[in-house]
């Protein structure tokens, strides 16, 4: 009986974990260990993938310029359930910031609910409805740069024609609010396009490989099928290489979010008129000053400088409390590609 008890209560305890939405920030918040023994953790949604390769380049900085313990820890692969272990674990040995890239924000709330109970100050970035998150960054807001995203496509398409969405993932917030940006701008913007009604949104799975199969699938199946919005790092290069090995270039067209070096040959040769992007280092750089901000006690609002440039004035989203906005993304083009070094 004293077992079945016993049980009981830890499964009552683990379902109000899980089901009690968002966690106060109750004792996460300022500490009082000495700064030289904080340990800030920053969780990517995949440690192999070049973008997180290159968040890691500003994790270092910033533990470089603060001798504060910062570093970088994330699954090998992009996976929900890999990167929740990897939160579970880092919760285990006793980090007092951890910092996050969801992959899935939803299924991240039970794990991010336990950080902060434990007095573990969380973070976000690309998770602007993350719950159970003290304060979440954004490069910038979501729907315009969807808005821009679309610019670019429509430019290409010359404002005319059939498109569809791309995102890594359908429970992954900021792609999703970029497309969800995109066509209402579209809609707005450019009453010539339509958005392909049978597929308006595929999933890449944050892949190249899974990207460039997907678009020889849809062009061929779509014949009339002119521009792909795409919105994870890997989607314009691997879109780009189906058009070429398709033979389509220059009648079909797509525009995204893009590492330099990775659509450097599709920017010089014109298959792609143009890659955005933020810069992951600096946004990683960002998160460690937040989670610094935080431990330290000091107060967070409108205006607050996180120390680099796109995050020097940073300003609430409407009424939100919690989403911070930086500003600005880079646009990449033929001319600029060589001069980023990554």
């Amino acid at each position: 009986m004293k077992r079945f008890v016993l049980v009981f209560a830890l499964a009552v305890s683990a379902a109000f974990l899980v089901f009690a939405g968002p966690q106060s920030s109750g004792t996460a918040g300022k500490s009082s260990k000495p700064e030289k023994e904080w340990r800030i953790a920053l969780v990517p949604k995949d440690s192999t993938n070049a973008w997180f390769v290159r968040m890691e380049v500003g994790v270092r900085k910033f533990a470089q310029e603060t001798g504060l313990n910062a570093f970088q820890k994330g699954p090998a692969r992009t996976d929900a359930a890999m990167q929740a272990q990897v939160i579970e674990d880092l919760i285990a040995q006793g980090v007092d910031a951890i910092c996050v890239v969801p992959v899935d924000p939803a299924a991240l709330e039970p794990v991010l609910g336990k950080a902060l109970s434990r007095g573990i100050v969380v973070v976000t970035h690309e998770a602007s409805f993350q719950e159970n998150t003290m304060y979440d960054i954004e490069a910038f807001d979501n729907s315009g740069y969807g808005a821009f995203i679309m610019d670019n496509l429509a430019n290409a398409m010359g404002k005319t024609g059939t498109y569809t969405t791309m995102v890594a993932h359908v429970t992954n917030a900021s792609h999703n609010e970029w497309a969800d940006g995109g066509v209402a701008h579209q809609k707005q913007a450019y009453p010539g396009m339509t958005l392909l009604a049978a597929e308006p949104r595929v999933e890449s799975e944050d892949n190249m490989e899974r990207s460039y199969e997907r678009a020889k699938e849809l062009f061929k199946k779509y014949p009339d099928l002119k521009g792909i919005m795409g919105t994870s790092s890997k989607d314009a290069p691997g879109i780009a290489r189906a058009i070429e090995e398709l033979g389509l270039k220059g009648k079909v067209f797509t525009s995204g979010t893009g590492m330099p070096e990775e659509n450097k040959i599709f920017l010089k040769n014109g298959t792609l008129a143009a890659a955005t992007l933020w810069d992951p280092a600096d946004a990683g750089y960002a998160l460690c000053s937040l989670a610094v901000k935080i431990l330290r006690g000091e107060p967070v609002g409108n205006g607050l400088n996180l120390g680099l440039k796109g995050y020097e004035n940073m300003q609430f989203l409407g009424n939100s409390k919690k989403v911070l906005i930086g500003s600005g993304w880079i646009v990449i083009d033929k001319d600029n590609v060589d001069s980023f070094g990554f």
